[in-house]
């Protein structure tokens, strides 16, 4: 039997919108992949926690699981989605070409967006590490249900001042430390390959 092709590497540069420090990934895909797999790989770079609901937004039509295109309002908007795990990084980086973006959208609530951005792969993968890798990015990603961009500026204001009246509610609310700008590539894809393991 012949063996099935080698993925090839699509790069993608991630950020997450209306946010101050701007929060962004640069990673590496195999274009194999289904968006329902890109979906569980950008809940990890980026530090979400896959606890809501999420969807793609590609040109003029929608990619989401199959619960959610489920939950449409009605059959014609129903037609706008496409199920997430028939739809491949190569399709979409075929209909959209180089430098073409699409969003995704999670937890509809907090309504975060990301901006992602197909960029042109390097000629080897870095470091000679298994795809997927995350190779650059900046600042954490915001806790969840903090209230969407505003509320976590707001989340920010609070955080950074010890006098603030609302300080030791929001610090036990965390029940943590937070630092905006706290980032560390190594341990993204290292905790991944991990997880990867532990699943096999």
């Amino acid at each position: 039997m012949p063996k099935p092709p080698v993925p090839k590497a699509v790069a993608l540069r991630i950020e997450l919108k209306d946010v101050a420090p701007l929060v962004w990934r640069r990673v590496l895909v195999p274009d194999n992949w289904t968006f329902a797999t890109l979906h569980h790989y950008l809940q990890w770079v980026m530090g979400w926690t896959d606890s809501h609901a999420h969807e793609f937004e590609i040109g003029a039509g929608l990619v989401a699981p199959d619960w959610w295109i489920q939950e449409a309002w009605s059959e014609e908007e129903a037609r706008r989605y496409r199920d997430e795990r028939r739809v491949s990084v190569a399709a979409v980086v075929g209909e959209l070409g180089p430098r073409g973006e699409f969003e995704y959208r999670y937890d509809m609530g907090d309504d975060w967006a990301h901006r992602i951005v197909i960029e042109a792969a390097p000629p080897s993968r870095v470091g000679g590490l298994p795809l997927p890798v995350c190779v650059a990015g900046e600042n954490a990603c915001p806790p969840e249900d903090v209230g969407g961009p505003r509320g976590y500026a707001e989340f920010l204001a609070v955080l950074g001042d010890p006098r603030h009246e609302q300080y030791e509610d929001v610090a036990r609310w965390l029940g943590g430390v937070f630092d905006p700008r706290g980032f560390d590539l190594n341990r993204i894809n290292r905790d991944w390959r991990n997880a990867q393991r532990r699943r096999r």
